[in-house]
């Protein structure tokens, strides 16, 4: 009665019948190595039966083996599938259990106030930058560079006419007071990429649409006699 289906037709168990995994990358057979080698008792055999298993880990990753600490990686993972029972001479130290188990800090999400969002973060970083510089070329190239990123980034969110004197204004303002570009004006002319890009693409694309269109419009007016 307590019998399974399997066991009465004599049949593979399935997957989900059989023990967990514990890193299923490297299968189940590399498992049931870990397996046996906590059952031997004799530590030398132990210890030749963890290379040998050590050995067949890494060939069936073989492109990791250029990355650092590989070898101490396999330790590692050997360790882990056999639940830190296995004692052996590992050139490596034993990982910590706990420290396994720990969950990682949660990530402080970025709460930066931003007065113009379509310029973003690092222009307003680059104004700073700028603002604390020594007045001289230096500064006024950087503010210049600066004010043409802002058309561009400007252009890139609105895709209509972006006017020169509104990109030096916002810049004026942002660095509040401390970066003016009197003799500027007019800006670098920028175009989009993507809108640039798209918009070859549809001429190339529906051109060649078109040529092929009055190209059968052509054969079609042609009437041929028969001979």
């Amino acid at each position: 009665m307590l019998e399974s289906i399997n066991d009465k037709l004599n049949l593979q168990p399935y997957n989900s019948n059989r023990p967990h995994l514990i890193i299923p990358e490297y299968g189940r057979n590399i498992q049931r190595m870990v397996e046996y080698a906590l059952t031997l008792e004799d530590r030398e055999e132990r210890n030749k039966c963890v290379r040998a298993v050590i050995s067949v880990m890494g060939q069936l990753f073989p492109h990791l083996r250029d990355i650092e600490d590989y070898n101490h990686k396999l330790w590692d993972h050997l360790q882990i599938m056999s639940g830190f029972r296995l004692n052996v001479d590992s050139p490596y130290p034993k990982p910590d259990k706990d420290h396994l188990s720990s969950k990682p800090d949660p990530m402080p999400y970025p709460n930066n106030q931003i007065r113009f969002g379509h310029y973003g973060h690092y222009v307003e970083s680059m104004i700073r930058k700028c603002a604390a510089m020594e007045e001289g070329e230096q500064k006024n190239a950087f503010a210049l560079s600066i004010a043409n990123l802002m058309k561009y980034n400007a252009t890139n969110w609105n895709r209509n006419i972006v006017h020169d004197d509104v990109i030096l204004k916002d810049l004026t303002m942002l660095s509040k007071g401390a970066i003016l570009l009197e003799h500027i004006t007019q800006l670098q002319t920028v175009k989009p990429l993507t809108a640039g890009g798209f918009k070859e693409y549809e001429t190339e694309r529906f051109g060649k649409k078109n040529k092929f269109n009055k190209f059968n419009k052509n054969n079609k007016k042609k009437k041929f006699r028969p001979r």
